[in-house]
């Protein structure tokens, strides 16, 4: 049995920079990965076949639409021969929450079948198969810091960002990624202001700076459709600590950023004695 961890991606800064012709929104993103996720595994065998468990299991729908067994499927198309297998997906990570938790797990998939059949992992292939499955998974694929534009598949190479400790917040309502763009209100072709692309620093201070003058431009019409999500940043931005609260993604998820793991942990524990209902963790991103 081989296992693969999908870390929760989470969108530290997000731009929309336009809405294309073909209906997609281009953007421009720094991404870094959690260290909490989803748990993959695969027992290689001839047929596919996907089972999912944990606490999240019942939001992921049917087998056939997951994007688990899309992004194999992609992958058979273009690799004759490719061994599959059962796969056993622990879903720990909310789903519709801004943390690409389903991208995460299709391109851990990807990684899995990789193993089992001895493709390197920047075999273009997987990357094609993970381009087809779905906008996010490309990022996914090799799990580290980078700015992410167009779609989300023009990919910069792997920055090096200090460690950030964190907590998650998700107050356990659903936001559809579609409904959040479509409330920008942007027509077919309409492009937004350009300005020079963000040189992302290297060193804590300078990248907490930094961060501190970018924003999620998602926030505005995500709070529109579900109001809970500034009261999800406005409680985080009152934990002691807290240096910085913003959504991830399309939300409804939410991040702080704190001083250290300690105070991360600390402000964790009581946001969720206050809040039983929300899934809140402590984390590191990286």
């Amino acid at each position: 049995m081989l296992v693969e961890l999908a870390p929760a991606k989470v969108n530290l800064t997000l731009r929309v920079l336009g809405r294309r012709a073909d209906g997609y929104h281009d953007i421009e993103s720094l991404v870094a990965f959690a260290r909490v996720g989803d748990r993959l595994t695969l027992t290689p065998a001839a047929e596919l076949k996907l089972v999912v468990r944990g606490a999240n299991a019942g939001a992921t729908g049917a087998a056939a639409d997951n994007l688990v067994t899309k992004a194999a499927q992609a992958l058979v198309a273009s690799v004759e021969g490719l061994r599959l297998g059962g796969f056993v997906l622990t879903k720990s990570l909310p789903v519709a929450a801004g943390l690409g938790s389903g991208s995460a797990d299709a391109a851990a998939a990807l990684r899995l079948l990789a193993r089992a059949n001895g493709l390197a992992l920047d075999d273009p292939r997987l990357f094609a198969a993970a381009r087809a499955t779905g906008a996010d998974i490309p990022v996914c694929l090799d799990p580290r810091p980078r700015v992410m534009r167009g779609i989300g598949d023009v990919l910069s190479g792997p920055l090096n960002l200090p460690p950030l400790a964190a907590v998650l917040a998700n107050p356990g309502v659903a936001l559809s990624t579609a409904d959040v763009f479509t409330r920008l209100g942007l027509e077919r072709g309409e492009e937004m202001p350009r300005h020079d692309a963000a040189i992302v620093p290297a060193e804590r201070g300078a990248l907490l700076h930094f961060l501190g003058g970018q924003r999620n431009e998602l926030e505005g019409p995500a709070t529109a459709l579900q109001p809970v999500v500034t009261e999800v940043l406005d409680k985080l931005r009152a934990l002691p600590g807290c240096g910085l609260s913003r959504m991830s993604g399309s939300g409804a998820t939410c991040f702080g950023l704190f001083e250290s793991q300690r105070a991360a942990a600390a402000a964790a524990r009581s946001l969720k004695q206050r809040f039983p209902a929300w899934w809140v963790r402590a984390t590191r991103f990286g």
